[in-house]
C-alpha cells in the first residue's frame, strides 16, 4: 500500500511528454508573436534610416547645382563613387549611382558607393538626371548648361523625369494613375526597398531594358529598374502582386532654382 501510494505521488508531482510537448508549442508560439513586432520595427528603423539618406542626397545634390553651376552625372557601376565622366558634361549613363564621393557623402562601401541600410549590393542609392538638351548643350550637367538653356524654358519642358504613382506603357510619360512631375523633374533619387534587384549598367537584359518584365517583384517596381526616364512613387504595400517598397525624392526646376537664386548663383 504505501509503495503504491509513493508511486502515485511521484506520477502527480511529474509531467508527461504530451504536457512537455503542448508547453514547448506554447512557448514557440508565445516567441514568435514577439519576433514579428521585433522585425517589423527593425524594418520601419531602415525605412526611416533610408528616407534620410534621400533627403540628405537631395540636399546635397541641390548643395553641388550652387557651387558648380551643374548637377553632377550619375556614377557608374565601375567609377567608384565618382560622376561619370568626371566633370560632367555628356553624362555615360543618365540612370545610375549616387555619386556619393563627388557629392563627399558618407559612409560609403569598399567601391565607394552609399547605401541604404537594408545592406545589399542591390541597395546601393540610385540617381537619375534629365538626359536633354535645351538650347544645344547638356542642360543639367554642364557648367553654365542652365543659363544657355534659361529658366523660363526649362520651366516650360515637360522633356525632364517623370514620376507617376503606378506603372506607364510609355517611356517618355505617365499613361495611368495620376502624373506627380510629368516631364518635369530634373533628378531624381531613389532607394528600391528591401526586395531590391540588382541593376546591370546598360545591359538589355532582365529588369534593366525599358520595357523589360522582372522576376519577383511589382510592374511598379519594375519601372524603377527598366533604365527609362519614368519611374513611380506611391505608398508602400506588402499585397501580393502589387508589392511596392521603393523610396524616391526629386528636385523640380522651382526647387533648385529657389536654391541656385538663394545663392546668388543665375540658373
Amino acid at each position: 500500500m504505501l509503495n503504491n501510494r509513493r508511486l502515485k505521488l511521484g506520477n502527480e508531482g511529474g509531467f508527461s511528454l504530451i504536457e512537455l510537448a503542448i508547453g514547448l508549442v506554447i512557448v514557440a508560439v508565445l516567441l514568435s508573436s514577439l519576433l514579428v513586432p521585433l522585425v517589423t520595427q527593425v524594418d520601419q528603423r531602415r525605412t526611416a534610416e533610408t528616407q534620410r539618406l534621400l533627403d540628405e542626397a537631395r540636399s546635397a545634390l541641390i548643395g553641388f547645382a550652387a557651387a558648380n553651376r551643374r548637377l553632377p552625372c550619375p556614377a557608374s557601376g565601375t567609377s567608384s563613387g565618382i560622376e561619370s565622366p568626371a566633370g560632367g558634361g555628356n553624362c555615360t549613363h543618365p540612370v545610375g549611382f549616387l555619386p556619393a564621393v563627388t557629392l563627399g557623402l558618407t559612409p560609403v562601401d569598399a567601391q565607394g558607393f552609399q547605401a541604404d541600410p537594408f545592406g545589399n549590393q542591390s541597395n546601393r542609392i540610385r540617381y537619375a538626371v534629365a538626359d536633354v538638351a535645351i538650347g544645344g548643350a547638356d542642360t543639367f550637367t554642364t557648367t553654365n548648361g542652365m543659363t544657355t538653356a534659361t529658366m523660363p524654358a526649362i520651366a516650360a519642358s515637360t522633356a525632364l523625369l517623370t514620376v507617376c504613382s503606378t506603372a506607364s506603357t510609355s517611356s517618355t510619360s505617365c499613361s495611368a494613375g495620376i502624373p506627380l512631375a510629368n516631364g518635369t523633374a530634373i533628378a531624381v533619387v531613389y532607394s528600391v526597398g528591401k526586395n531590391g534587384v540588382l541593376y546591370t549598367e546598360g545591359t538589355a537584359g532582365d529588369c534593366t531594358a525599358p520595357g523589360a518584365t522582372c522576376t519577383g517583384i511589382s510592374a511598379d517596381e519594375t519601372e524603377n529598374v527598366d533604365l527609362d526616364p519614368v519611374f513611380v512613387s506611391r505608398p508602400q504595400s506588402s499585397a501580393a502582386g502589387s508589392e511596392f517598397d521603393d523610396m524616391l525624392v526629386w528636385i523640380s526646376p522651382s526647387m533648385l532654382f529657389g536654391r541656385l537664386i538663394a545663392a546668388g548663383q543665375q540658373p
